[in-house]
């Protein structure tokens, strides 16, 4: 967005009001009428953007990945929002204070409305914060569990308790899963209308969805962060990248997501496009299984699979050295990162092949390895696993592959209806190691039933780092558990992805670390 756009929005009003506001009753009809057309009106001033896949349905909460925050960041306002520098600044709060290790307190803005002109108060806040924190069929309950509960003190106070304490509290309030949802309208027509036509008091509101097709959104008039940059903004779902490109370059679209390294040169030398790179937190690795049962419980299983696989021919050969090897969920760019695990790898196909041996014997037949993958979910996913898959069976595993597409892929993720293992690229929402680590905490929801990794010592390094108000103490502990996890390969490593967008030259846009997309900074020129 523009600075002018970026100081009005993040701006603290100098005083609440205290007149309590009453939530406006209107018709199931009305409400979703009001969803789906007010705001701006489409026109010349339109941007469209494609991305590869789609996401499985309009509830904020119950959507871990980048596709669904890609729209979801502009149709919502959260407490707090990541700036260009990675920090979290206000954005519906105009002032808070921590009174004790579990007790936040803040006061938010009285000039918010929904996109159906209702006000925004901290009953809505309440209600939105206290559903990810309470509903453990939510995805987003792996992250907010750790909230005792959200409490609207008047119409602009809102307490949070902690059960234990959170150093990543603002952090926590900026991710996915703290979108703002009207309490009222939902009271009245129950989430499952809601979520047929939602609206938030962001910058744009959603007009119409096409499952697997599109989302179009206009833009929001009454927005409290000032006039929206764009009228209309259309999101295309194209799976192939050719298809993506044949877009940019003929003007269908204005940006791309996902372009193959194969593509690279050839859109640097079109006159209507550029390739534009940023970094990524995003990890691409295999979760593996290390409960008891499974043969990846096996240690030296896991070694082998980490000692087979050339880490180096993947982002070098089929990446053009954009990717880097790492063996760490946790990149450069995170708080905790530890440097020793960046950039780096571990391949010794001959010891592989001495381990996958080794247990083979013990076991009287072949390891045989299902895993789960990606397809048209991040650039090259597909090339790369038919690579790894390769490199595993020429160690001696027998690998049977399940190649999924968008929602299906999510579900298998969420639902830990896998094999082995899955390939799968995560990235931090956080931008602190706390967010990641609960792959690798005994007792942890995004641990249990998935990975199952369980070392006491591990636990003891996360566990204080998780609850400690000491930042270099977070750190130390993070860099020195990461190494330890890199070591039991809880999961394999593979490498870092980098972000490559196709840019029309008709507009300016920037990526970010944290790859969420702004559509009111992405400005026409």
């Amino acid at each position: 967005m523009t600075q002018s756009h970026r100081r009005r929005r993040l701006a603290a009003v100098s005083s609440l009001a205290i007149a309590a506001l009453a939530l406006t009753s209107c018709a199931l009809g009305n409400d979703l009428e009001n969803a789906g057309n007010d705001g701006g009106s489409s026109g010349d001033n339109r941007l469209v953007l494609a991305q590869s896949s789609d996401f499985k349905s309009l509830d904020p909460q119950n959507l871990v990945e980048t596709p669904a925050e890609r729209v979801m960041r502009n149709v919502y306002s959260r407490l707090f929002i990541i700036d260009d520098e990675m920090n979290p600044q206000p954005d519906l709060v105009t002032e808070y204070e921590q009174s004790d290790d579990l007790t936040w307190t803040f006061q938010i803005r009285d000039d918010v409305t929904f996109q159906n002109g209702d006000p925004l108060t901290a009953e809505d806040v309440a209600f939105s914060l206290n559903r990810p924190s309470d509903d453990d069929a939510l995805l987003e309950y792996l992250y907010w569990n750790g909230i005792e509960e959200v409490t609207a003190v008047d119409d602009y106070t809102v307490q949070i308790t902690t059960k234990e304490p959170m150093p990543t509290m603002l952090r926590l309030l900026a991710k996915s899963g703290g979108d703002i949802m009207p309490a009222g309208l939902i009271e009245e027509i129950g989430m499952e209308e809601f979520l047929k036509a939602p609206i938030g008091s962001g910058p744009y509101q959603i007009r119409e969805w096409t499952p697997d097709d599109r989302i179009i959104l206009d833009g929001y008039d009454d927005y409290f962060g000032g006039e929206p940059v764009w009228d209309e903004v259309e999101f295309r779902v194209i799976p192939e990248a050719s298809t993506r490109i044949g877009e940019l370059l003929t003007s269908g679209v204005d940006i791309i997501t996902d372009i193959p390294p194969v593509d690279w040169d050839r859109l640097e030398s079109e006159d209507s496009a550029d390739v534009v790179f940023g970094d990524t937190t995003r990890t691409m690795l295999m979760l593996l299984r290390n409960k008891e049962g499974w043969v990846t419980a096996d240690h030296r299983v896991r070694e082998a699979i980490d000692l087979a696989i050339n880490n180096e021919e993947i982002t070098e050969g089929l990446y053009k050295g954009a990717a880097k090897p790492i063996r760490s969920r946790v990149p450069v760019g995170i708080f905790g990162a530890n440097p020793e695990l960046q950039d780096t790898f571990v391949y010794d196909l001959d010891r592989a092949k001495e381990l996958v041996a080794e247990v083979e014997g013990e076991l009287g037949e072949p390891i045989e390895l299902n895993i789960t993958a990606p397809n048209n979910r991040y650039p090259l996913d597909s090339d790369a696993t038919q690579m790894i898959a390769q490199m595993l069976e020429e160690a001696g595993f027998v690998v049977n592959l399940e190649v999924l597409e968008g929602a299906a892929m999510s579900d298998a993720f969420g639902n830990n209806t896998f094999g082995e293992g899955m390939i799968i690229g995560l990235a931090d929402a956080l931008l602190d190691a706390k967010y990641s680590i609960g792959h690798y905490l005994g007792g942890d929801p995004a641990n249990v039933g998935r990975a199952d990794y369980d070392n006491p010592e591990v636990n003891e390094l996360l566990t204080e780092a998780n609850t400690s108000l000491d930042q270099d103490l977070r750190e130390k502990n993070y860099q020195e558990a990461l190494k330890i996890i890199a070591e039991d390969r809880a999961h394999v490593f593979l490498y870092q992805l980098p972000a490559a967008y196709g840019v029309s030259t008709g507009v300016d846009f920037e990526p970010r670390l944290d790859d969420r997309t702004y559509f009111d900074d992405i400005t026409p020129k």
